[in-house]
């Protein structure tokens, strides 16, 4: 049985191909740029694009099971191609707020195209990436600060490698059809206390600058995020500094009931990245 990994290089699916390989499976990848997949030994590395899906008619030949990155635009068409080259199984890296992105190219397109096939599904939703904070590496870089608005939100970020595990658990084993995982890391944390655990991670003092909502969300609309998702983003995290919610722990308990170990802290996906902020 050979299970392909779409998005084989990026974040989580370098991870997911990690797993299957751990657990002795067929792995084929799938990747635009080959030559610089960087995978481990005996991994078929294949070269792809997700957007132009009857191009992958080839890298499907022989795939019981597929680990889809999510392109919402393309996902009906991939699904159909998918299915007619013997596919069975589709797990889905979605999000955990893909029931309030309707668009075209967002999660849900890519959960519903999945669903419609008939094909048996799972979607793994994760909240909060650990990996975002990645975005900041810069500013830590160039002056150890991290300047944003609403440094009392809490959120639960998540190692992209708990959920490359409970992508993989899902694929390999049985039971987990037509179910939907939404999980987060173990932890609740402000946003100051993430980038206190960045500066222990790397020996330095990172301070936190708080930035005024109103200029910072005029700073990120002219650097090109979307007007909607600035906004979206700011309420949430200006209810969250209002309110902070504790760990939500049905969440937190996905990673360790699914991989049977404890989920990674934010303390050790900061340790795992230090390098990236130095």
């Amino acid at each position: 049985m050979t299970i392909l990994v779409t998005g084989a290089t990026g974040m989580v699916g370098r991870h997911v191909v990690a797993e299957l390989v751990k657990t002795g499976h067929r792995v084929r990848a799938l990747t635009r740029t080959p030559s610089a997949a960087s995978l481990p030994d005996g991994v078929e590395v294949v070269g792809g694009d997700l957007t132009d899906p009857p191009s992958l008619e080839p890298s499907l030949n022989g795939v019981e099971k597929m680990y889809l990155f999510p392109v919402g635009r393309t996902a009906r068409e991939l699904v159909t191609v998918a299915k007619r080259a013997g596919v069975r199984r589709i797990v889905v890296l979605s999000g955990a707020l893909a029931d309030t992105d309707d668009s075209e190219d967002g999660y849900l397109a890519v959960e519903r195209a999945v669903e419609d096939s008939g094909l048996e599904w799972t979607h793994v939703r994760p909240g909060e990436f650990a990996a975002n904070w990645l975005d900041w590496a810069p500013s830590i870089k160039e002056g150890r600060v991290v300047r944003r608005p609403y440094g009392a939100a809490v959120t639960q970020p998540t190692h992209e490698a708990d959920v490359a595990a409970v992508a993989a658990t899902v694929l390999i084993e049985d039971g987990h059809a037509g179910r939907t995982y939404t999980l987060a890391g173990p932890e609740a944390l402000t946003t100051v206390a993430q980038v206190h655990a960045i500066g222990t991670a790397i020996g330095a003092t990172v301070r936190f600058e708080e930035l005024d909502p109103a200029a910072a969300r005029a700073e990120w609309i002219g650097n090109g995020y979307p007007e909607k998702f600035v906004d979206w983003i700011f309420t949430m995290w200006a209810e969250s500094a209002r309110d902070p919610a504790p760990t939500n722990q049905e969440w937190a308990g996905i990673v360790p009931r699914l991989t049977g170990r404890p989920a990674r802290t934010f303390a050790q996906w900061a340790t795992d990245h230090a390098a990236e902020f130095l």
